[in-house]
């Protein structure tokens, strides 16, 4: 773990932006870039295409480390190249920003309100290879429905067993037990979520650090007082399907909390603006990104 870049992340001002839409996702998220599916004729050629949208956003002057602090990558991405350099490096070498990983290979079916995360077998090598390109920490995702406190154990429990796995080997892993913004019982979940998550965190040693990416809560403030838990490096947030504008009023709200948002960054992004217009829709994203994360009501 690189020192700097752990107290960037604990101490710095700005976000993390979410570029880590997988096998599943890919394919909208080129259609919201105004690239149809008509556009490929198999996967390869659809991540080439999702990696040279990448590419437009990270090597775009409105990807700033004044407003960014990290930026969270899909494993075909760490493995590709900008300008010659692995993508991990040319975030941290060129742009002063932060590498992780997303290591989790998708959600399981539902099952009594939640969805647990799909077995990792290769883990360990994903870890090593991690390591090798310079990452710095990963991140995982489940997602919780209903409030069922058994089963918001299970996805906590499940959460930081991996968790551990990865802080053996030397990365930082951001837990993110989504709670469904759509959920009947948000607000319990997150209370039930909320001990859950503090009953783990207390029972960690004073060497191992995590980061947490939860839902907004409905009720402000929620999780301040995991913000100021000493093995919590940082809380980010998910957009989970808010508008940007919702999102950021949200977050806004919530002391101690940054943004870690996908679609309500790269949402008004499209193939065929030209470098000017992009560049400017993503500078207007960022700042209001970057504005909602560091200012609080």
């Amino acid at each position: 773990m690189q020192q700097d870049q752990l107290n960037k992340m604990k101490n710095g001002k700005g976000f993390i932006a979410a570029l880590d839409q997988s096998g599943g996702s890919t394919p909208k998220a080129l259609a919201n870039y105004g690239v149809s599916e008509e556009a490929y004729s198999n996967e390869e050629e659809m991540f080439d295409l999702v990696h040279q949208m990448r590419t437009r956003i990270i090597t775009s002057p409105a990807f700033d480390s004044n407003y960014i602090l990290g930026a969270i990558l899909f494993e075909q991405t760490m493995d590709s190249k900008i300008e010659g350099m692995y993508t991990a490096d040319y975030l941290a070498e060129k742009k002063g920003i932060v590498p992780f990983l997303k290591v989790d290979k998708g959600l399981a079916e539902l099952s009594n309100g939640v969805q647990l995360m799909k077995p990792i077998p290769d883990l360990d090598e994903t870890l090593k290879r991690a390591n090798e390109r310079h990452i710095f920490g990963t991140k995982m995702r489940s997602v919780i429905k209903e409030a069922n406190p058994s089963s918001i154990k299970a996805v906590v429990d499940q959460q930081f067993k991996l968790g551990k796995q990865i802080i053996a080997a030397g990365l930082v892993p951001i837990i993110e037990p989504e709670v469904d913004i759509h959920s009947q019982d948000k607000e319990k979940s997150e209370v039930i979520l909320k001990e859950e998550l503090l009953n783990h965190l207390n029972a960690l040693s004073e060497t191992d650090h995590v980061m947490l990416k939860l839902t907004i809560p409905t009720v402000a403030n929620t999780y301040k007082e995991l913000t100021e838990h000493p093995r919590v490096v940082r809380v980010v947030a998910l957009s989970g399907g808010y508008s940007r504008e919702e999102a950021n009023e949200k977050l806004k709200e919530n002391e101690g909390i940054i943004a870690s948002f996908s679609r309500a960054l790269s949402n008004d992004l499209n193939v065929s603006q030209s470098d000017e217009e992009f560049n400017k829709t993503l500078e207007e994203a960022v700042k209001s990104i970057y504005d909602a994360s560091v200012n609080k009501k």
